[in-house]
Order: structure tokens, then sequence, then C-alpha cells
């Protein structure tokens, strides 16, 4: 157990701050109908409205003008890049015990959008983001603002009916006459869903009885899968040396053969194999596996290969003080039961904005726009000294060398290897101080450091591909 104790001096600000509030307090108690519980005056709120909207409303300007308006601005800096310690120094971030003026609060604001990365810049390109939404914002505003929880009706009526219907479009799409689903906060806690529910049809009583006395669970994955997945067996107690990891060909794709080899190989070692999770557009290359085959194969083995409507079975605890059965409207909305989580935010209100104002076409549009850059992308990579491609893309990711002036002509082998190895790191490096772009690089599967950049932002344009590739030229150039 820890326990704090009051330093000397502290103990002195503590006394004559309260003998500050001491006096405050016999002021209040003079008026008419004050009321004085366990030294707590109760008459009126604590908070001052006033004061607070005028900071709202001070605080929505300066992002306004600080992120929204200068979002698609590339004479902008992605980041303002700074060293931890210094960074420290200059956001102020130790809390007192007395709070801070209006005026420094709002610099305070300033501050944290000055040295935060912009990943809504044209030129941010480091990880899976699709750049500013102002739909989706709003979205964000509004659900910020109420504060709801969606896991029933009665406190959040809208976002229910809201997240049910963006389940239901989307089922459509996929082509299924039914069937559930729910908003997750990201994709590792959606396959953790899948794990859990895979294992739960496997073996239901696992929920009452848990984990003893169950065979040795054991499920397939692509070599390239997430890393979520062996973090999700781990967290659910199966253990990541129970995930056997499928051979893939050279773009990425699992080999159906070899996951067909692995589950007879699991059968005659007396372990259990209960799912199977394919990928529909791998982290790294944008590969797909080959979702039919694999269907095939889950089917004659009686494995688990997607997520049905045994959420709520899997997952409810049939709290009583929340999923009352004998409320005043229909309970079906509750849908809190069938989530790991209780407190969740209502993220279908984004994408449902986002959707009644763009519609499905426009939608469409951009999914075809991504398509068409990265191939400007490609056909750029192709022409220019000095860039190699690693594969023909499947997808919207790009993977592709620079190999600078200096190793150009230098025979292929172990130390051309090592040293174009070190490229990509020092032109990451002096992007992000410069704070022209940010451009994500990684090794992989035996490949030295290598960039990847994935196509997803509306707001990019033929310029930005250009100048992507001009960049990275002009900041490798004395390499």
């Amino acid at each position: 157990m820890i326990t704090f104790g009051w330093p000397p001096v502290a103990q002195q600000h503590y006394s004559s701050r309260h003998q500050k509030v001491g006096i405050c307090k016999q002021e209040m108690l003079q008026k008419k109908n004050a009321v004085l519980v366990d030294g707590v005056i109760l008459n009126g709120p604590i908070m001052d409205s006033k004061a607070g909207e005028k900071f709202v409303e001070e605080a929505c300007k300066i992002i306004m003008e600080e992120v929204i308006q200068k979002a698609d601005d590339v004479t902008e800096k992605v980041c303002e890049w700074r060293a931890p310690e210094m960074l420290k120094q200059i956001l102020d971030l130790e809390m007192r015990d007395t709070g801070e003026s209006h005026q420094k609060l709002l610099q305070l604001c300033r501050d944290v959008i000055q040295y935060s990365v912009k990943t809504s810049h044209p030129r941010f390109f480091n990880q899976l983001y699709a750049g500013i939404d102002y739909y989706s914002l709003v979205a964000r505003f509004i659900t910020e603002a109420l504060n709801p929880s969606v896991y029933t009706y009665e406190v959040s009526p809208v976002f229910l009916l809201v997240e049910e219907a963006v389940i239901k479009k989307m089922i459509e799409f996929v082509g299924w006459e039914e069937g559930d689903g729910i908003f997750n906060p990201g994709g590792s806690v959606s396959n953790m869903y899948a794990m859990n529910l895979a294992r739960y049809r496997f073996c239901p009583e696992i929920k009452e009885k848990g984990l003893s006395g169950l065979p040795r669970l054991v499920l397939f994955t692509s070599e390239e899968c997430h890393y979520s997945m062996k973090k999700a067996a781990s967290f659910l107690g199966i253990g990541t040396e129970n995930v056997y990891f499928i051979k893939t060909d050279e773009r990425g794709k699992m080999i159906p053969e070899e996951l067909e080899k692995q589950v007879e190989r699991a059968r005659k070692e007396g372990s259990a194999p209960f799912l199977v999770c394919a990928t529909a557009g791998t982290t790294v290359l944008g590969a797909f596996d080959p979702l039919d085959k694999i269907a095939d194969i889950c089917e004659k083995h009686g494995l688990w290969l997607h997520v049905d409507g045994l959420l709520k079975k899997c997952y409810s605890a049939k709290a009583a003080y929340l999923f009352q059965q004998d409320k005043f409207y229909d309970v079906t909305y509750d849908t809190g039961d069938k989530s790991i989580q209780c407190s969740r935010r209502p993220d279908a209100f984004k994408f449902w904005l986002m959707w009644k104002a763009l519609g499905t076409t426009g939608l469409e549009e951009r999914v075809n726009r991504a398509l068409a850059l990265a191939r400007y992308l490609v056909e750029e990579i192709k022409k220019r000294e000095g860039f190699q491609l690693i594969l023909e893309p499947e997808y919207a990711n790009i993977c592709f060398w620079y190999i600078p002036p200096s190793l150009r002509k230098m025979q292929d082998g172990p130390e051309f290897w090592q040293k174009l190895h070190q490229v990509a790191p020092v032109i990451k490096e002096r992007m992000m101080k410069k704070g022209s772009m940010m451009l994500g690089y990684q090794p992989h599967r035996g490949k030295v450091n290598f960039f990847r950049q994935v196509v997803i932002s509306p707001q990019v344009s033929r310029k930005d591909m250009d100048f992507l590739l001009d960049e990275i030229e002009l900041l490798a150039k004395d390499l």
C-alpha cells in the first residue's frame, strides 16, 4: 500500500490557503439561506459556468485557427520536433495546488497544438491515417460535449440507433442477409473479440468454468498477420506458443495448402484447432489472403473463420444495475451486455455523419482515388533513378527502397545491404527535424529497412506524391 504525507512547506501552504477559504465561507454564511455541511458550503454550484463557457469559446477559436484552417496547408510543418527533455520544459507539465489562469490555460492549448504531430497534414504518411474529415470532426465534438456512453438505450438512444443503422448497412455490403456487430476502439480489440468468440463457440463452458480441464487450443494465422494476434492469445490465456503462423507466398498471402498441413499437424499432436484468422490487407505489404480457399478448409475441419451473432451469449454478464429486463422499452437495444467494455464511446456516429454527408458514392470515389494515386506513385518510382520498388502493390501499400548516389555502383552483397539498411532511418530523422513530412519505414522478412507509403487521405494529391519522392532525394543527396 502507498501512503502520502504532507511535507512541511506544503503543510504551511495548505494552512494559509484554508485560512483564506475560511474567511470566504464566513462571508457566504452571512448571506441568506446559506447551508454548511461538514465544512462545505452547499449553496449554488461550485463551478463558474460563465468563465467555463468563455474558455470553451476561446479554445474553440484556437482549434479552428490553428488546427482546422491549417489542416490542408502544405506550407505548415508536419511536426515541430523537440527532444523529450526540452519539450517537458516548454509545456510546463507540472500539476500544482492552485489552478492556472485563464490565459495560461489558453497558451497551454496553443503549445499542445504547436508541438503535436499534425496527422491531418497532407504530407503525414507515417501510419494508416486518413487526414481530416470535417463531418467526423463535428461528430466527435458533439459526442465529447454530450459525453454519452453506449451501453443502454435509456442513456444513449440516438447513438445506439446510429450504430445499429451503420452495422446493418455494412452487413448488407458484405453480402449477408443477417448478422451482428459492434464498434470497437481498434483492430487489436476486434481481433481479441474474434478470438474469444471462436473459443466460446468451440467450448461454451469456458465462460463459467474457465481454462481448467480444456485441451490445448491452437489457432492459425498468417506470418503477415497483425501483431495483436499474439497479444490477444497471451491476454486470453491461450498462449503465444499456440498461435501457429502459416507460411505466405512472395506477395505475403497465406498459402492454403500450408494451412491444411498445420491443422493436421495440430490434430496429430493432440491439440484442438479452433480458429483461423485470415487477413484482408496485411499491415506492411497490403496482401489479401485467398479467403475462399481458406473458408473451404475451415468448413472441412469445423474451424471458425468469421464472427456471427454469438456476441451477447459470449460476453453477457446480466448486470442487474444496467440491464434490467422489465424496462418500459425494448431492451434488445441495451447492447452493452455484448461488449467487453461498459463505457463505450459512440464511434459509429463519426462514420455515420461522414457517410450521410458523402453518400456511398462519395466514399467509393475516395477509395478509387486512393488506389489511383497509389498506382501513380508506383509508376513514378519506376521512372526515377535510385528508387527500387519491392513488389507490385495489390492495394494502397507501396513499399520501396531509396538507394543514395554513393551506393548505386556498389556491388550487391552483405556490405551493400548493411549500408542500405542505415539509409531510411537517417532520411526519417532529417524529415522529422525539418518538419517537411513523415513517412514510415521498417525491415521485413529478411529485407533491410524500406519505406512504406499507404495512400488513404482524400486531401492527398498528385503533387504530394511528387513531393514525397523529391524530398527523399533532397534529404539523401549527401548519403
